[in-house]
C-alpha cells in the first residue's frame, strides 16, 4: 500500500508540474525531536539501549486548484523516544493523502483526520508531543449542498503505528444551520446528528456481542448575542467490557455520555459552565486496545474537563478523565465519571482603586468530579447498574483564582492559587489521598519592546504522598529571536529523605521567520504530560533535548 502511495505521488508531481507551473502551491513542514538519555546517580536513572533517539517528521503537500495530496515521512532513530509507541521505529512513509475540494463536495482517499461534534464518539488527530496519531487510511466525502447543511460520511481502519488496526470504522454526521435556513439575524441555532460503527471480527469461542458496535450521537447549538448554549447526548451499544486488557465475555454493557456547556460573555466579564456524564465510553477500533499506555488505538476524545495550567506544580496531580469500567475489588468500583466546571472572570476597568491606571484581571476556576454512583457487584455474574445523575466517591477537585495586574508599561504579574483534591486511590488505582494548595507568583519585565525578563516562584504543601514541593524559573528574552531559561523543582519534602531530588532545566531557544531551534539539558520528573487534557506518561530520565521545527 505504501508503495503505491509514493508511485502515485511521484506520477501526480509529474502531472501538475506539466501544467501551469503558476497555479502550482508547495509547502510543508519539518520537525526534530531528539534526546540523548543519560546515567544519572542522584535520580537512579541507568540510560536505556540506544540512548541517543529522535523523533522526526517530512510533511509534504502539493495544492493544484482543486487537487491536493501530500505524504508524511517519519523516522525514529534509532528508536523512538522513551514510553512513545513502541511501532513508531525506523523510518517509513506514515500518511499520506489526495484531495478534490470544490465548494459543495470534498473527496479524499488515504489517511485523514476529522471530528464528529465534541468528539465524544469520534476524533481523529495528530499530537506529536502525545505521541499521537489516529488518523483514518480508508476515504472521506463532504458534501454540502447548501450553506446551512453538511454531510459527511467516513470509512476506514486506523492508524497504529505504521500499520493499521484490525477494526474498520464507519461514520455519517450531518450538521443542520437552522439559523441560516429561517434566516434569524441575531440568533445562531444549529443541530448535528452522528453515527459511529466499529466492526472487529470477534475471536472468543461462543461470544456473547456481536461484531458491530453501533454509536448514536444528536447536538443543538444556540447563540444569542452574549449567551450561548450546547448540549450533546451520545450512545454506544452493547459491547463486551475490558479489563486490563482481558475481554469479559458475560460482562456486556452499553455506554453513555452527556454533556452540556453553558455560558455568558461580553467585553470585561464572562462565565461558562460545563458538566459532563460518562458511562462505560472508552471507544477503540480493537476492544484490547483499551488500557494500552501510548495513545493507541483510540477512536473519541475525552479530555479532562479542568482548568489546564501551565505552572510546574500543579501540573503534579493532574486529573484524567475516568470513562471506563473498572471493578478489581470492593475499595475501586468504577463505570465512568460525573462533574464538570466553572470558569468566571471579570476585568477591573483602569481609574478604579482595584484596576488602577491599567486595569486588573480577576480569573475563578472551579472543577469537581465524581464516580458514579449505584449497585455493583464483582462476584459471578459481574454486573453493575449507575443511577444516572447520583455522586459517588470524590475522585478530583481544583478550586483556583488567578490575578493579573499590570503595574505600568514595563512591570506585569500573575498571582494563582490553587487548592487541590487527588483520590490517587481511584484515579490511578493503586493507593492514597493527596490535597494540596499551591501558591504561585510570577512578574514580568519589559526592558525594551523586544527584550524581558520573567521570573516565576512557586510552592505545593501537600499532606501526603511525596509531600511539600518548591519551584522557580527565570526566562530572559534577548530579542523578539533569541531566549534562555534555568528552572528547578525540588522535592525537599519527601519523607524519604534519598527522593529529596532537584529536577532542574536550562535551555535556549533561537527562532527566524519559520523555524525554531530549541536545545536544553536537564533532568525529567517522573509524571503525565498533558495537551489539552490528554495525556501520555513521561519516564523519570536525564539529558540533553534538541528540536527543530519548522515549516515552507
Amino acid at each position: 500500500m505504501k508503495k503505491i502511495a509514493v508511485i502515485a505521488s511521484f506520477f501526480l508531481v509529474n502531472f501538475i508540474f506539466s501544467q501551469e507551473k503558476e497555479k502550482i502551491n508547495f509547502f510543508g513542514g519539518f520537525e526534530s525531536n531528539s534526546q540523548w538519555y543519560l546515567n544519572d546517580n542522584g535520580l537512579r536513572v541507568v540510560h536505556p539501549e540506544n540512548p541517543v533517539r529522535s523523533n522526526n517528521y517530512l510533511l509534504l503537500n502539493l495544492k493544484y486548484k482543486n487537487w491536493n495530496a501530500g505524504v508524511q515521512v517519519e523516522s525514529y532513530a534509532e528508536k523512538a523516544l522513551l514510553n512513545f509507541n513502541p511501532e513508531y521505529k525506523k523510518t517509513n512513509v506514515g500518511t499520506y493523502y489526495f484531495q478534490y475540494k470544490a465548494k459543495k463536495i470534498d473527496l479524499t482517499a488515504g489517511y485523514f483526520y476529522e471530528q464528529f461534534g465534541s468528539g465524544l464518539l469520534f476524533r481523529s488527530w495528530e499530537d506529536r508531543t502525545l505521541g499521537l496519531n489516529n488518523s483514518l487510511r480508508g476515504g472521506r466525502v463532504i458534501f454540502k449542498p447548501t450553506d446551512f447543511l453538511t454531510f459527511k460520511t467516513i470509512a476506514g481502519q486506523q492508524r497504529s503505528g505504521f500499520k493499521v488496526s484490525n477494526g474498520r470504522i464507519y461514520g455519517f454526521d450531518a450538521e443542520i444551520g437552522l439559523s441560516k435556513a429561517l434566516k434569524f439575524e441575531s440568533t445562531e441555532l444549529g443541530v448535528g446528528f452522528t453515527y459511529v460503527g466499529r466492526d472487529e471480527e470477534k475471536t472468543e469461542e461462543n461470544p456473547k456481542y456481536a461484531s458491530l458496535t453501533n454509536a448514536f450521537a444528536g447536538r443543538i447549538n444556540f447563540s444569542r448575542n452574549s449567551f450561548y448554549l450546547s448540549s450533546e447526548y451520545n450512545y454506544k451499544s452493547k459491547d463486551a467490557i475490558v479489563e486490563a486488557q482481558q475481554l469479559e465475555n458475560d460482562f456486556i454493557k452499553p455506554g453513555t455520555a452527556l454533556l452540556m456547556n453553558l455560558g455568558y460573555s461580553k467585553k470585561g466579564f464572562g462565565i461558562d459552565g460545563t458538566f459532563r456524564r460518562l458511562e462505560n465510553m472508552s471507544f477503540y477500533s480493537e476492544r484490547k486496545g483499551k488500557g494500552n499506555l501510548y495513545n493507541d488505538k483510540i477512536m473519541n476524545f475525552v479530555p479532562s474537563l479542568t482548568k489546564q495550567h501551565h505552572n510546574n506544580l500543579a501540573n503534579i496531580y493532574v486529573y484524567q478523565a475516568q470513562p471506563n469500567v473498572s471493578m478489581l475489588d470492593e475499595s475501586v468500583l468504577k463505570s465512568g465519571e460525573i462533574g464538570g466546571q466553572i470558569d468566571v472572570f471579570y476585568t477591573f476597568k483602569k481609574g478604579t482603586s482595584i484596576g488602577g491606571n491599567k486595569g486588573t484581571k480577576v480569573a475563578l476556576n472551579c472543577s469537581n468530579w465524581f464516580g458514579l454512583n449505584g449497585y455493583y457487584s464483582i462476584s459471578d455474574p459481574r454486573d453493575y447498574k449507575s443511577d444516572f445523575m447520583a455522586f459517588g466517591k470524590k475522585y478530583f477537585s481544583d478550586y483556583n483564582i488567578e490575578i493579573t495586574k499590570k503595574w505600568n508599561d514595563k512591570w506585569q504579574s500573575i498571582f494563582l492559587y490553587i487548592n487541590q483534591y487527588y483520590n490517587k486511590k481511584q484515579i490511578e488505582e493503586t493507593y492514597g489521598l493527596v490535597k494540596t494548595n499551591i501558591i504561585s507568583l510570577e512578574a514580568t519585565y519589559k526592558i525594551s519592546p523586544s527584550k524581558s525578563v520573567r521570573i516565576l516562584a512557586e510552592h505545593m504543601w501537600a499532606d501526603s504522598d511525596k509531600k511539600n514541593w518548591a519551584s522557580s524559573t527565570v526566562e530572559f528574552n534577548a530579542n523578539s529571536k533569541l531566549s534562555f531559561f534555568a528552572s528547578d523543582i525540588y522535592n525537599y519534602g519527601n519523607d524519604n529523605l534519598e527522593a529529596r531530588n532537584h529536577y532542574y532545566n536550562i535551555g535556549s531557544s533561537y527562532r527566524k521567520n519559520s523555524t525554531r531551534v530549541a536545545f536544553s539539558y536537564g533532568r525529567q520528573r517522573g509524571s503525565l504530560m498533558c495537551v489539552g487534557g490528554v495525556c501520555r506518561i513521561v519516564p523519570e530520565s536525564t539529558g540533553n533535548s534538541l528540536s527543530l521545527n519548522t515549516a515552507f
